[in-house]
């Protein structure tokens, strides 16, 4: 493949080389803080990092900087066609790139960070409006998305020669908006928003005299979710059963799927499980949520705590560090939620349990449990309280699982007698 080279707008500033630990903390801050990147994203690269992570602890490399991030994709990438990867192949790439750009620059830019044109008079006050909603702390995501359908109106504008903001009125919002197909209510509905937003913003600064925000039509469009991917309790069964406990990856895989299984934990929650969150003496797992924050207390069920106490003594490295589950092979670090999914995944593929249209993830097992306590007729807020869900309106969404409990609400339909189909001037009439 030959030389790999870094990120063409990284600016050096000749950092001197740090820990990849460190690293990587710094750039997950940023992430977060900055860039309101999404926690799964920021899970997808850390599979990347821990195995740069791994590749450093082999070479015996302590400290990265660009040399070493170039050899390690060279190393990686060997003597592939950047051209012919796939985006899947592309990721090491672009995850380390960012590394040395982090590094460099103290910054990750992106395509998207290239401001799109908001050109002319109209185009003037759309790029304050974009400023506006900046400094209401949007994320980076959404500014690129607000300046995308801003655009997207300006064209349309320019396209009919209008070109001050005091031309428009209302038959161009309705014809913009009345060209949108059917098929694009998504994108309508946020083209809607954001248009909207704008001219509200006009009628504030009083800029325009009239609030057209009023008048732009609502759309009812409303995103519907996918029906969540259960299973029934002998195909978990199974699923648990076909776990080979007589290896340390296996004893640590069988704790891992016992409590997505049977306690509900999300991946992230699984992941993050450290000695503290256990209290032996009152058989519970106590925690912070990783997703919401919101406090969590499950009961530490005797199969459950079993295989913990299994793991612990025959299959765990020796490590000090505070989280349960770590990683099989050195260096021992805690797992990543992307790592649980994995095990699930892989834990689905050895049986024969049909997965077809389903998703095979710790999540399915999540849903699989809120399926079986809906058959066991649990009311909603236990429900609630065990999936750590802040109110019973997240829980309803659960209900669509039980097909079972929703036959039960089926009602008979009366019979239609036959004069109302020969009544004269009846619809049926013949």
């Amino acid at each position: 493949m030959g030389d790999v080279a870094p990120n063409k707008n990284i600016v050096s500033m000749n950092h001197k080389p740090k820990k990849l630990e460190d690293l990587i903390n710094e750039i997950k801050a940023y992430f977060k803080d900055d860039r309101r990147v999404a926690d799964n994203t920021i899970c997808r690269y850390h599979t990347y990092w821990r195995k740069f992570e791994k590749y450093l602890f082999t070479h015996q490399i302590e400290r990265v900087d660009a040399t070493v991030c170039k050899d390690y994709l060279t190393h990686l990438l060997a003597d592939k066609d950047l051209k012919k990867l796939t985006a899947y192949e592309k990721m090491p790439l672009l995850v380390v790139n960012d590394l040395i750009e982090f590094q460099e620059t103290g910054a990750v830019l992106r395509i998207k960070d290239t401001p799109i044109a908001l050109a002319g008079p109209v185009g003037k006050f759309m790029a304050e409006y974009i400023v506006d909603r900046c400094s209401q702390r949007y994320s980076q995501q959404t500014l690129y998305m607000y300046r995308l359908y801003l655009s997207n109106f300006l064209n349309y504008l320019l396209k009919n020669n209008i070109r001050s903001i005091k031309d428009i009125n209302e038959l161009h919002l309705l014809m913009y908006f009345k060209n949108f197909k059917p098929q694009k209510q998504a994108t309508a509905s946020r083209t809607i928003i954001v248009i909207r937003g704008f001219f509200n913003f006009l009628y504030k600064q009083q800029i325009l005299d009239t609030d057209y925000s009023r008048i732009i039509p609502k759309n009812g469009y409303k995103r519907q979710a996918k029906l969540p991917s259960t299973y029934a309790t002998d195909e978990i069964a199974k699923l648990i059963d076909s776990i080979d406990r007589a290896s340390a990856t296996g004893k640590r895989n069988y704790a891992i799927i016992l409590l997505a299984a049977k306690l509900g934990l999300r991946a992230s929650d699984i992941a993050n499980l450290k000695f503290s969150n256990i209290d032996w003496t009152q058989s519970a797992i106590k925690l912070a949520q990783y997703k919401t924050g919101r406090a969590l207390e499950l009961p530490l069920l005797p199969e459950v705590g079993n295989a913990i106490i299994d793991y612990l003594r025959y299959g765990r490295p020796k490590s000090n560090s505070p989280y349960v589950f770590l990683l099989a092979v050195a260096p021992y670090k805690e797992l990543e939620p992307t790592s649980i999914y994995t095990i699930v995944k892989q834990a689905f593929s050895n049986t024969d349990i049909n997965t077809l249209h389903k998703k095979r993830g710790p999540h399915a097992l999540r849903h699989s449990l809120a399926g079986r306590l809906l058959e066991n007729k649990t009311t909603l807020p236990v429900i609630s309280e065990v999936l750590g869900h802040e109110n019973t309106e997240t829980t309803r969404y659960y209900l669509r699982v039980d097909l079972q409990s929703l036959r039960h609400c089926v009602l008979d339909v009366p019979t239609v007698p036959i004069s109302f189909y020969t009544q004269k001037g009846g619809y049926f009439y013949a």
